[in-house]
């Protein structure tokens, strides 16, 4: 099953013409789809050093070249500052072999993702996230301020969107406590000024080393948000412990706590039912964190 309406199909024998025509120097290499819970690209190893991303939902061609050219720079800026591994922009792709939009290679980081390799109780590895956000943080940001595309700026700008969610999640989850915790939430008042932010702090996006953090992933999204924002990741990634040690280590203010609560929720709602039957994985991560949240604000 397709995870989106206007989601395109790639194939190892379209990537492995698209390398042999655009990019001929790769051609010996192997090439591998990468099993992924990840909702936006198709990923593919080329050989061992490598991995070319596709994406999955259908945009016009220009548009999207100039969103991958975004990312590059963004994941390029993101691996200059971060003191644990992130891949780092190699080439652009065009369209061709029945793709229509371009696509990115990007080098492979080996590890495992935190799907598939729990860190959910080390303190260690919450420490590991606090100086990685503390990292990101501190990174200049040149002026740049928030974009005002999806998640990052104004909670209450999202009203629409959790309308729709509560709806579509009729049957699936406790909607009427749902809609009062997200009335609550949406007033939460916005303090501090912008700093740079992964934007996508979830387990997917995260290797883990034996119970550290062993790198990042999606790092297109590098830019500037709420300083709440990568707190996400307290909720996606945390139990109780080592959740109030990633607290203290970047301290944080009861506002700022909260505000990163609303934003793990948010997306969580979202996450639950809309990849219900195409993405059951990703749908019970969105669970997993509302439950975390609920828990927490009994």
């Amino acid at each position: 099953m397709t995870m989106h309406d206007d989601q395109v199909d790639v194939t190892t024998d379209i990537v492995a013409t698209l390398i042999r025509e655009q990019f001929p120097q790769w051609s010996g290499e192997a090439i591998r789809l990468v099993a992924s819970t990840g909702t936006v690209n198709a990923i593919f190893r080329i050989g061992d050093d490598l991995a070319a991303r596709f994406p999955l939902r259908l945009a016009d061609a220009d548009e999207a070249l100039a969103v991958l050219e975004r990312e590059a720079q963004a994941s390029a800026e993101l691996a200059r500052v971060s003191r644990f591994p992130a891949p780092v922009p190699v080439a652009l792709g065009k369209p061709g072999a029945g793709y229509p939009m371009p696509w990115s290679v990007q080098t492979w980081l080996p590890g495992t993702i935190a799907s598939d390799a729990d860190p959910s109780g080390s303190d260690a590895f919450a420490e590991d996230l606090a100086a990685f956000i503390s990292t990101l943080r501190s990174a200049e940001t040149r002026g740049r301020r928030f974009s005002g595309e999806n998640r990052g700026g104004v909670l209450a700008h999202h009203d629409s969107w959790m309308a729709q969610c509560f709806a579509e999640s009729e049957g699936l989850l406790d909607v009427p406590r749902l809609r009062q915790v997200w009335g609550r939430f949406r007033e939460l008042p916005r303090t501090s000024a912008d700093v740079m932010s992964h934007g996508d702090l979830i387990p997917g996006n995260v290797l883990v080393e034996g119970d550290r953090l062993g790198g990042v992933l999606d790092t297109g999204g590098f830019g500037p948000a709420d300083p709440a924002l990568d707190l996400v990741s307290a909720w996606h990634l945390l139990q109780p412990g080592p959740r109030d040690v990633l607290r203290r280590a970047l301290g944080c203010d009861d506002l700022e706590w909260e505000r990163g609560k609303a934003w793990a929720f948010e997306q969580a709602t979202g996450l639950v039912w809309y990849y219900v039957d195409s993405n059951p994985a990703m749908s019970r991560m969105g669970r997993r964190t509302l439950d975390r949240i609920l828990e927490s604000t009994k």
